[in-house]
């Protein structure tokens, strides 16, 4: 099948690179520097997944109607990049891969005809050089829409990205965004600080924060009426659960969460924004946290802090201490 790709980070290039040695037609969308690299050398993958030398159609906006689209960039572009592609796309089947819980309504409003997926990928990889991708834990994504169950059109696309990387059609999609909402959690204080999810786990003081922020996002979940996903170990039983604990007792799951998903030495995608001086998703995250609360008359004051404690890095240009996180919260 032809597909096509717009956005070619960490998850756009991994999917590009893997749909293409399934030989599957791929045309990516990509700006800058990443275009760039990708037409002289291809997409590079390596990691997980085994080493992989993509050379695919790369341009700035897609040139060929194709037979199925994957959005995977930022949230924050989102808008813009769909809006570019528009009159080539609408009514052609749109898979957004994207953190936060806005992606599939922005491709549903600004493509009328088209059927629009979510996916959840718990794929981590690191896009530190442009068309250059290591993958440093694999896992099945998860695709659907909508808080029924999986339809018969999630089924088939789900399949046909399985042909290149293992993906699942689940019920009640709504429920499982909610549960990666709380797993990312775990990208801001590492963004701040610069360092990595190991160095919050074992720091007790950032590691309450982590917790307190992860339990003020399900405690919003529930007040939005959301039955939560079986996700990354997590479903809505342990999760409900964990809203009541002291932040004390709590901290085990974030905790146990970073030693079962191997991401000790990861920096979190927020990080790797900020280290190519590109703006964060950060108001996708933690941001949407602070939104969904205010909608049930709900304060969310971590989040609020560890978003405002981001866009300080993003104008500061450098990581603060550790010490400041603990000040302001």
């Amino acid at each position: 099948m032809r597909i096509g790709i717009i956005g070619a980070g960490a998850l756009g290039g991994t999917f590009a690179a893997l749909l293409a040695q399934a030989g599957h037609d791929v045309e990516v969308a990509a700006r800058g520097a990443v275009l760039a690299a990708i037409s002289a050398h291809g997409i590079r993958l390596s990691g997980g997944y085994g080493d992989v030398v993509a050379e695919v159609a790369a341009s700035d906006r897609l040139t060929v109607r194709p037979g199925l689209v994957l959005v995977c960039t930022k949230a924050q572009d989102a808008e813009a990049a769909i809006a570019a592609n528009r009159e080539l796309i609408d009514g052609v089947p749109i898979v957004v891969v994207q953190n936060g819980l806005e992606g599939v309504d922005t491709a549903a409003r600004l493509l009328p005809r088209s059927d629009c997926f979510g996916l959840l990928s718990l794929i981590a990889a690191d896009h530190s050089e442009p068309g250059v991708v290591r993958v440093t834990a694999t896992a099945e994504s998860r695709l659907g829409r909508g808080d029924g169950p999986a339809d018969d059109e999630s089924v088939r696309v789900a399949e046909l990205l399985s042909s290149a990387v293992p993906v699942q059609a689940v019920d009640d999609f709504r429920g499982a965004q909610w549960t990666k909402l709380v797993v990312n959690m775990v990208n801001a204080i590492p963004a701040i600080i610069g360092g990595r999810l190991g160095d919050v786990a074992a720091e007790p003081g950032l590691l309450a924060v982590l917790t307190a922020s992860m339990r003020e996002c399900v405690r919003v979940g529930i007040a939005r009426g959301v039955t939560f996903g079986d996700l990354n170990g997590l479903d809505d039983a342990s999760l409900r659960a964990f809203a009541e604990l002291p932040v004390s007792e709590g901290a085990a799951v974030p905790s146990a969460l970073v030693a079962r998903m191997g991401w000790e030495s990861n920096r979190g995608s927020t990080q790797q924004s900020l280290r190519r001086g590109q703006p964060t998703e950060i108001d996708y995250l933690n941001g949407a946290v602070v939104r969904e609360a205010a909608i049930v008359d709900l304060a969310a004051p971590v989040n609020a802090a560890l978003t405002a404690l981001v866009h300080e890095v993003e104008a500061a240009g450098h990581p603060l201490p550790a010490s400041r996180v603990l000040d302001v919260l």
